[in-house]
């Protein structure tokens, strides 16, 4: 009898798969070392341009009034000095000095009202502080003695503008604003210029002619009528801070007119006019 064989079926045991590894993250915390002492940014003037600029035309409306003043307005003075303070901080300011140059380059947008409101009150008070100064030197030169005054010598004066003859007013604002003209041409020109050496005899070498030309006409009116009160000639000053520092601006109409106003007039008319020219010569025809 056949016997069938039984098989016995063995299972293996299931096998478990293992678990992919599971990377452990490690969270590391970073403590920051906090020191005690604050953080201050030290003061720099790059963080600060227009307060540096302000300084600069303080600077240098200071040097310009007090040369006038010592020099007694003297043309060719005026112009090495502007020369030579267009040199020193041209670059960091534009070396305006004047409240109606930088009016000026205000009406033709070449700087911006801020700019140009710090620039007129660093102007004033520079001229203002030349004043100052100068006054308290010679207020304290002494006196002259009689035999002195015998020799022909004088006591140490400021110099200040004379007053302004009757009925030659309208002829000093005509001649102030022709030389502030000239002289706003001549700085708007220079503006364009790339070397700081010609830019800065362009602007001199402006403000000379502006001052001669303009000085000679004024004079050609208001000789004899100072003459008659023993005064000199009556100048041009182009600039109302400086005549603010040579006492020639007072709260009446005549003197704001002739040292605030016209001047300021001739200097926009001078930047406008020099805009115009480029304009018209850039046109292709």
């Amino acid at each position: 009898m056949a016997t069938k064989k039984s098989v016995a079926t063995v299972k293996k045991p299931a096998v478990k798969k293992a678990a992919p590894a599971v990377a452990k993250t490690t969270n590391v915390t970073t403590v920051k070392s906090v020191s005690t002492k604050s953080n201050v940014k030290k003061f720099s003037f790059s963080r600060s341009p227009l307060l540096a600029a302000s300084i600069a035309e303080f600077v240098g409306a200071f040097a310009l009034a007090g040369i006038v003043l010592a020099t007694q307005g003297a043309s060719i003075y005026v112009l090495f000095t502007v020369v030579a303070l267009t040199l020193i901080v041209g670059a960091v300011s534009g070396a305006h000095f004047n409240p109606a140059i930088t009016l000026g380059a205000l009406a033709t947008k070449r700087i911006k009202a801020t700019r140009a409101l710090a620039y007129v009150v660093a102007q004033v008070l520079g001229a203002l502080l030349a004043l100052v100064v100068l006054n308290a030197f010679v207020t304290n030169a002494g006196e002259v003695s009689q035999q002195q005054a015998m020799y022909g010598q004088s006591g140490v004066s400021l110099f200040k503008l004379s007053e302004l003859p009757a009925s030659k007013e309208w002829f000093v604002v005509a001649a102030e604003v022709i030389g502030a003209l000239l002289f706003g041409f001549a700085f708007a020109s220079a503006t364009k210029e790339r070397s700081r050496s010609a830019a800065a005899w362009i602007v001199g070498g402006g403000l000379f002619v502006g001052l001669t030309l303009s000085s000679a006409l004024s004079a050609a009116v208001t000789t004899v009528a100072n003459a008659a009160n023993g005064a000199a000639p009556l100048a041009t000053v182009l600039n109302p801070a400086v005549a603010i520092a040579l006492q020639g601006v007072s709260f009446s109409l005549w003197p704001i007119l002739v040292y605030i106003v016209a001047p300021i007039v001739g200097a926009v008319l001078g930047f406008g006019l020099r805009d115009l020219l480029k304009e018209e010569s850039e046109v292709t025809v």
